[in-house]
């Protein structure tokens, strides 16, 4: 029996920004574990909706994007701390001199990018200035980057 493919078993996660909470310790974990590093069997691990809300801890401005010459250039990849502990790399959406270490973002969902011309369009979460105004219901994914 063939295992379900890496993407559509971390769906929910890209998607949602769902990871997991242990409620023995307290501890949040994205991407989602099944055992807590910190209790090991005696630990219950649930799933966890986080708030989306977190702060730029570093980041750095990418000039060359590599193998997609499609895509805007430069554009800032940042590690975030979600408000709930955990970090992330993800892409911060904001002009390159705006973002700043200890900026605060929030998640939205985005066009990650595609498997050619007629493949499958990726989404998932993407980040931007905590202060950014909400994008207007006429906004789609395909045409924010």
């Amino acid at each position: 029996m063939a295992s379900t493919a890496k993407f559509w078993r971390e769906q929910a996660a890209r998607y949602n920004l769902e990871g997991t909470r242990c409620l023995n310790c307290g501890s949040f974990f994205f991407p989602p574990r099944a055992l807590c590093p910190k209790c090991r069997r005696s630990g219950e691990v649930v799933p966890y909706q986080f708030k989306g809300t977190g702060e730029v801890v570093t980041y750095t401005i990418v000039h060359q994007a590599p193998g997609n010459r499609s895509r805007q250039i430069p554009y800032t990849l940042a590690i975030i701390r979600l408000d709930e502990g955990p970090q992330l790399l993800s892409e911060v959406i904001c002009e390159p001199e705006q973002i700043h270490v200890g900026m605060r973002v929030r998640a939205v969902f985005r066009r990650l990018g595609e498997e050619g011309e007629e493949g499958i369009i990726y989404y998932g979460t993407k980040f931007v200035p905590a202060d950014a105004a909400s994008p207007s219901a006429s906004a789609t994914p395909t045409s924010q980057t």
